[in-house]
């Protein structure tokens, strides 16, 4: 029987999944590692411990499967995007911490591109608007902060890779420096449409280009495991960043096919097919994956704000101590009460990008109480989820009126939420039964490459619905209350 493991690099823990020939997730292994926030507005990860967790659970999954290394066909690593990591070829040793995509410190340097006019050229080429969260201007940064940094960049000194490079670089004992088409589509130094590092940006930037990663396909051959790491040699054939996996493994391979990840924040992709949609309603271009050499585009909008939410009102406000139950508390509140919570703890992303602005909530009476506080606040997540999906669908010329939503992610497992998604954006909200579609796209993608999982049609079909969220409220209601919450979010402006 042939095996693939999942590395799935996050924010906050590492995972290794174990999935069969059938696609059938075994047995995983997590391990959570610390963060890092120097200063206001900082976030950073130590790269030995993306590097140590991915190792450690990597063999605690085939330990606990009594499993061999040498019954792995392959490898499928997803990650967290734009982290920024920048390391000595020679020796491995990383001279600074990686700078993780929360991380705002370029605030500045953006402001003064954008005020000599280069976001339009940047987001014509990229396809992202020009803001700190991608990795350019982090690199830049790094660079600028090591001891005659740049110069060591331009002699082949220091190189850079996302989390996904890095790692790839460590497993392959030095030998693979790689990354592949979504990954790289992050960076904002890669020309989406010339599928190549963009020579202007990276002359803007300030960044050789030789220090960065050769481009590959996101099914393709990425080097081989050391095998004094795990004892056998393994190939990596499958590399993704995370909202672009989980978009694989929710089997959106059809233009118009939209999903969202409700994790801390709220991830929205709509596949756009082999269509470079260049957006007018501030989302994101960017690319959905690359395979065989053809590549397909997405379109993305991304709430800073979703899960994190409730985390607040259990452990700042202590209204519960699981977040299981915000959903029954919210089902107990006054519905005559028609409270809006604008959740911009850090501002409002898409399609706001509005990184100054903070929360605030409206509608507050003598009668309000937990309950109808945390409705409001899973509402906020509905509420947002449609400026998303109403941005998308106008970007990509498309109408609501078949629009189905496919749904993952830690929030999508309560049924409350849910509903109230689905009531708000009038559409059918899918829910499948393998949650974990992140780390299924990576192992789809290496499985794919490897032969031992079907193709592209055949994995569509084995997607499993487990629950259709229809709407229970009429239009003109969802309208009423969309409408309210235009005029909150404009408020906080």
């Amino acid at each position: 029987m042939s095996y693939v493991i999942s590395i799935d690099q996050g924010t906050t823990s590492t995972r290794s999944i174990l999935f069969d020939h059938k696609m059938n997730a075994i047995n995983s292994s997590q391990i959570e590692f610390k963060q890092y926030f120097p200063k206001s507005g900082w976030v950073e990860h130590n790269p030995e411990d993306l590097w140590n967790t991915t190792v450690s659970t990597f063999k605690d999954v085939l330990k606990k499967s009594n499993l061999t290394p040498n019954m792995i066909a392959a490898i499928g690593i997803t990650n967290q995007r734009e982290t920024t990591v920048v390391w000595d070829p020679k020796t491995g040793e990383c001279p600074t911490k990686a700078i993780v995509w929360q991380d705002r410190r370029t605030s500045d340097f953006c402001k003064r591109l954008k005020n000599q006019s280069l976001e339009e050229m940047i987001k014509n080429k990229t396809g992202l608007i020009l803001d700190p969260y991608f990795s350019s201007t982090k690199l830049n940064w790094i660079l600028s902060n090591i001891p005659d940094g740049f110069n060591k960049a331009k002699n082949g000194d220091l190189i850079f890779g996302t989390v996904d490079s890095y790692l790839i670089w460590k497993l392959t004992g030095g030998r693979s420096h790689v990354t592949d088409a979504t990954n790289a589509s992050r960076t904002m130094l890669f020309n989406i449409k010339d599928h190549k590092w963009d020579e202007e940006i990276c002359d803007l930037m300030n960044i050789p280009i030789k220090m960065l990663p050769k481009v590959l396909d996101s099914a393709d051959f990425f080097g081989e495991v050391d095998k004094d790491i795990f004892g056998s040699s393994i190939p990596i054939l499958g590399v993704a960043g995370d909202q672009q996996a989980a978009t694989i493994g929710q089997a959106c391979f059809n233009p118009g096919m939209i999903k969202s990840t409700y994790g801390t924040g709220c991830f929205s992709l709509l596949n756009t097919g082999s269509d470079f949609v260049k957006s007018n309603n501030n989302m994101l271009t960017t690319i959905a994956y690359r395979i065989n050499n053809k590549t397909t585009y997405a379109l993305e909008g991304s709430i800073f704000i979703a899960g994190a939410v409730i985390q607040w009102l259990r452990d700042e406000m202590k209204f519960f101590k699981s977040a299981e139950k915000s959903g029954i508390m919210a089902e107990e509140a006054d519905h005559n009460q028609r409270l809006y919570f604008v959740p911009a703890f850090t501002g409002l992303g898409a399609p706001y990008w509005q990184p100054d602005v903070r929360g605030a909530i409206f509608g507050l009476n003598r009668n309000t109480g937990q309950n109808e506080i945390i409705k409001a606040a899973l509402e906020s997540v509905s509420y947002q989820s449609l400026d998303l999906i109403n941005a998308m669908l106008l970007d990509f010329k498309k109408s609501s009126d078949d629009l189905v939503l496919r749904v993952d992610g830690g929030m999508s497992a309560s049924n409350w939420t849910m509903q109230n998604l689905s009531d708000i954006i009038q559409a059918p909200v899918d829910r499948p039964k393998f949650l974990e579609t992140t780390a299924l796209g990576a192992a789809w993608l290496a499985g794919f490459k490897s032969g031992v999982y079907p193709k592209m049609t055949n994995f569509s079909e084995q997607w499993n619905l487990d629950v259709r969220f229809n709407p229970k409220i009429k239009k003109s209601k969802a309208n009423d209350l969309y409408k309210g919450w235009k005029k909150a979010v404009s408020s906080v402006f």
